[in-house]
């Protein structure tokens, strides 16, 4: 008969996750400069399509980079208390980190302020 305790579930070994777990978030940093730079974000007639492709590339980001968080061990079940507590947060952070990437600059709200505003002040 088969432990339930005893199953073991490895997708690759710790190493290789512990290399992706860091290296990836450095390329999506990369990457949400290089977004806010074209300001794609803001582009096109369809921005809301935009936005939601890119909160799905977060989303789906955000469960890749918790599954090499935990599997940092080289085991992905089981896992440690510390192993989904340090993924969550970072996927917390993935998160905040798309919420600010798509929030307006300073200068681009001065740019598109209503010309009544800027002649009051």
């Amino acid at each position: 008969m088969i432990d339930p305790a005893d199953v073991r579930v490895v997708l690759m070994d710790g190493a290789t996750a512990a290399t992706l777990s860091q290296v990836l978030p450095l390329l999506l940093l990369t990457l949400m400069v290089e977004l806010r730079r074209v300001e794609l974000h803001r582009r096109g007639r369809n921005v809301r399509m935009t936005r939601l492709l890119l909160g799905l590339f977060f989303i789906a980001f955000g469960v890749v980079e918790t599954v090499f968080v935990l599997s940092i061990d080289g085991e992905f079940i089981p896992f440690t208390w510390s192993d989904l507590i340090a993924a969550l947060s970072i996927f917390v952070l993935i998160a905040l980190l798309f919420m600010l990437s798509l929030l307006d600059s300073p200068e681009h709200r001065k740019q598109h302020e209503h010309p009544r505003d800027a002649d009051s002040s």
